[in-house]
């Protein structure tokens, strides 16, 4: 699918994507920082949308089997499935979409043979908010860097999310320390991802974000920072957002 006019997906970075195949599920390929950073993306997801939706007469609880059973939650810019299977896994009705055809065959192929029912559907997120469907969560994980605008994008993806429900992203910081560490570090010394998967100029700082999430409506909360430990070789949450970051935000539940 190519982009369509009014939409905001970066063709060039879409035909990148599409590309990938079954890398999208190699743990030892060119997804595998996304693997290793998923573990943080859904506990952070996880614990985020219990805490939000618990009450008395529906009680949830991260031990247990399904926390987000009865929680509709749509995945944009799914890719390959990484953050939809998981986030089934926890009981949630999940939505994945994705312009990318390719994606979406390896996305369903894969979901089938884990036993997974996932609405994976190679379409537009503003198409969906077009046709006025709405999520209890909408999650938009490492796509906003990947986006022609911003504003546009942020203004759908709000769209999307039921009144009383959530949305997350998480995106990278335009930093001097992003450029070194997201481009030079990650695309060209360490050769962790390939390069030209990210265009620092296309990188989005925590303010920027959350003026455009609360333009639309929605209350932030404040960004947690996810971080590389080299010497454990895995990632870990922090209060520095310098490099890549993640968001949380509310939308207020209608009068009754």
């Amino acid at each position: 699918m190519m982009p369509k006019s009014g939409s905001t997906v970066d063709a060039a970075d879409l035909e990148k994507f599409n590309r990938l195949g079954d890398e999208w599920w190699n743990l030892s390929g060119s997804m595998k920082p996304l693997h290793q950073l998923n573990p943080i993306r859904i506990g952070f997801i996880r614990d985020e949308i219990v805490r939000h939706f618990q009450s008395q007469s529906s009680p949830r609880d991260i031990t247990r089997a399904n926390p987000l059973s009865n929680l509709s939650l749509l995945d944009i810019g799914c890719g390959g499935g990484l953050l939809c299977e998981p986030l089934a896994r926890l009981g949630a009705n999940v939505t994945g979409i994705d312009p990318g055809r390719d994606n979406i065959e390896i996305a369903r192929r894969h979901a089938e043979e884990q036993g997974l029912s996932i609405d994976y559907r190679q379409t537009l997120a503003e198409e969906l908010a077009d046709s006025g469907a709405q999520f209890d969560v909408v999650a938009a994980m490492e796509v906003v860097e990947h986006v022609t605008d911003v504003s546009a994008f942020i203004a759908t993806c709000c769209t999307l999310v039921r009144p009383g429900g959530l949305f997350f992203a998480a995106t990278l910081n335009r930093t001097l320390k992003s450029f070194a560490l997201a481009i030079v570090g990650a695309e060209y010394i360490l050769q962790w991802v390939p390069k030209g998967t990210h265009h620092w100029e296309q990188f989005v700082t925590p303010d920027e974000l959350a003026d455009a999430i609360e333009a639309n409506g929605l209350i932030t909360h404040r960004p947690l920072g996810v971080v590389y430990n080299p010497l454990r070789r895995d990632w870990r949450t922090s209060s520095d957002c310098d490099v890549n970051y993640m968001m949380l935000a509310s939308k207020e539940a209608m009068n009754s």
